[in-house]
């Protein structure tokens, strides 16, 4: 994890764990080939790890975003980069000449400002007549509706039809992508591959795929004002895989985790059981211990009166009442008066 830019769930941080990695680095592996040899503005750079991406094929790199702690870090951390600058600047006034670049990338940024308007008006103006916008935001339908997520950091996020009215104002042109992470297992020739498909399938109907991604979670626009740009490039499937396996390796320890979990529950049944079993045998106990002390106490009361019995028979008048009490019984047959 970085240590000058903590992980705030804004910005995304090279080290950040989890499929937040995979969609943002492959959205800039999917941009780099359409901007080989272009001299390119990335607007909302965040850390720069996507600048610094872009400028392995561009002509040159400007990185621009309104937080000045980030462009500090990101010159800082790629100042090695010849072809990779980075600037201080509002998305909705940028601080370039007009037609300044032959291509702007922004990723994930639409979503987080009021003013979309002004920005894309902003991006068209920096843009040359033949440049080309590539750009993502979240769709709506997907990212928010159907998970039932809400992003704090998120201002307005857009559906497909708004996303598409809103680019079009500036740009008449567009070609579309969807963009959705999974688990994927990709066969590839090693000669090199002559084409590509993507396919959906479920569990339940495993025979009935489905050509392409249904429901995409973000959307990646390339657009031009001008058709020329678009017409030379051919759709194409992307796809990234992670070398490391990290979400491969997440599942499974998901698994492992629950499995332990399971046991350690079977493991506490079984000792609930037993402690239940004992705590019965303990209330049978305190029964039988109740039990022996109220009769304890009876023969108590018992030996106390005929202790004071025996006191009461040991005086001198008992013992001169005595024939009285025995005359009293022999002619009356009850028992004599105390």
């Amino acid at each position: 994890m970085n240590d000058q830019l903590p992980f705030t769930g804004e910005r995304f941080i090279p080290g950040t764990a989890g499929e937040i990695w995979t969609e943002h680095w492959h959205r800039y592996h999917f941009a780099a080939p359409l901007v080989a040899g272009r001299e390119v503005l990335d607007v909302a750079c965040g850390e720069g790890y996507g600048s610094a991406l872009l400028a392995q094929r561009a002509a040159h790199v400007t990185g621009a975003d309104v937080a000045q702690t980030a462009i500090e870090h990101a010159r800082a951390h790629y100042a090695t980069r010849a072809n990779l600058a980075f600037q201080q600047a509002d998305c909705a006034a940028l601080p370039f000449p007009d037609a300044s670049f032959d291509a702007v990338v922004s990723f994930e940024t639409l979503e987080h400002i009021e003013a979309q308007e002004l920005f894309l008006a902003e991006v068209r103006r920096v843009l040359r007549p033949d440049g080309l916008l590539v750009l993502s935001c979240p769709n709506k339908a997907e990212y928010s509706d159907r998970r039932g997520v809400t992003n704090e950091f998120h201002v307005r996020e857009l559906y497909r039809d708004e996303l598409a009215a809103l680019v079009a104002r500036r740009f008449a042109h567009a070609v579309w992508y969807g963009q959705r992470p999974s688990f994927y297992s990709v066969v590839w020739p090693e000669a090199g591959p002559a084409g590509g498909e993507i396919f959906e399938v479920s569990e339940a109907a495993a025979d009935a795929p489905t050509p392409g991604h249904a429901r995409p979670l973000y959307f990646i626009v390339v657009a031009s004002a001008s058709v020329a740009p678009l017409a030379g490039i051919a759709p194409r499937l992307s796809v990234l895989a992670d070398r490391d396996e990290w979400v491969h390796r997440d599942y499974e320890k998901v698994f492992r985790d629950l499995e332990a979990t399971h046991r350690r529950g079977s493991e506490l049944e079984a000792e609930l059981s037993l402690w239940q079993g004992r705590h019965a045998e303990a209330v049978r106990d305190r029964d039988a211990l109740q039990a022996a002390a109220a009769e304890r106490a009876g023969m108590v009361g018992e030996m106390e009166a005929q202790r004071q019995e025996i006191v009461r028979r040991a005086s001198f008048r008992w013992w001169l009442a005595l024939p009285l009490r025995r005359l009293w019984l022999a002619l009356t047959g009850k028992p004599p008066w105390r």
